[in-house]
């Protein structure tokens, strides 16, 4: 995070395009913010728009505006997130899921600063420094052929990549407090949390990143009915193995069992099927040794 803090101060100055990598909710968003309140640009809009929470169809007209009369519906000129945002920043996110047919109208304005409203001829000239951001691989997508070449190499001037939550878990304790402190003031309360629980906190993969973590701050300090969270209050999911512990934990119970299965079988040789002698060898009572040949389905062979 230190290295996106000090990206960030380098190139807020700066007319640079910048692009943000990083999965859902590692605060794309919030640096986004970060590098346009700390340009020249901060006193002008800050303008964000999601590709991907826009129908295709609209797409064209949300970003660029539409003329009266430009298809059904346009009563009115409307100017787009482009225009609004002339003189100061506009945030595209999730812009790898911007349709092809779209995306050389996207690097027009990038290169030549102009663009047609849907439905106009008339060129209009805008001022605007774009910020992209994205949680697929561009690169995976352009040699797919589904992303431009040349719209990634212009988009991908300044890449910061947003580290995920699980690989920076040393931020949790700060984050907790943090979230602490704002929810507890919200909502005129005074709650803590016990080691334990925040042991649970910093255990958990957060595949949500930070804005599950801050989802899950403020559920605990609202619900909550006592002045400190105990791990007892934390919704279930966050106690319960991730898919990819209970895999390693899977991988490493069959290994043991191999391991198991080998060590009786090699004493059942040495013994000529002898169970009790069989036993001895490896520690384990008659009792037990009869117990794991029926788990591993052991028979003495047919002589």
């Amino acid at each position: 995070m230190k290295e996106v803090f000090e990206a960030v101060h380098r190139v807020a100055d700066s007319k640079a395009t910048v692009i943000l990598y990083g999965e859902s909710g590692t605060g794309k968003e919030l640096i986004a913010k970060s590098i346009h309140y700390m340009s020249p640009r901060a006193k002008e809009s800050f303008v964000k728009f999601n590709c991907a929470s826009i129908p295709e169809g609209l797409l064209e007209s949300e970003l660029f505006g539409h003329e009266k009369g430009a298809f059904t519906g346009a009563v009115n000129v409307r100017k787009g997130r482009f225009e609004l945002a002339h003189s100061g920043t506009i945030l595209l996110d999730e812009v790898g899921d911007l349709p092809l047919n779209l995306q050389p109208k996207i690097l027009r304005v990038l290169q030549e600063r102009e663009f047609e409203r849907v439905g106009g001829e008339k060129t209009i000239k805008v001022d605007v420094r774009l910020i992209a951001a994205t949680s697929r691989n561009l690169e995976e997508l352009v040699a797919k052929n589904k992303f431009r070449e040349d719209l990634f190499y212009r988009l991908n001037v300044v890449p910061i990549l947003m580290p995920a939550l699980r690989e920076r878990k040393e931020d949790i304790p700060l984050l907790v407090e943090f979230f602490l402190r704002r929810f507890n003031e919200e909502n005129h309360k005074a709650v803590s949390i016990s080691p334990e629980a925040l042991r649970v906190l910093m255990e958990y993969t957060w595949a949500g990143n930070v804005r599950e973590l801050e989802n899950t701050m403020e559920r605990l300090v609202v619900m909550s009915g006592r002045d400190t969270i105990k791990p007892a209050d934390l919704p279930i999911n966050l106690k319960l193995p991730s898919p990819e512990e209970i895999l390693q934990k899977e991988s490493l119970r069959a290994g043991i069992e191999d391991i198991e299965k080998s060590s009786i079988l090699d004493a059942l040789d040495k013994t000529g099927w002898i169970q009790a002698k069989a036993a001895r060898i490896i520690g384990l009572t008659p009792r037990q040794i009869g117990y794991k040949m029926k788990k591993y389905g052991l028979t003495s062979p047919v002589v």
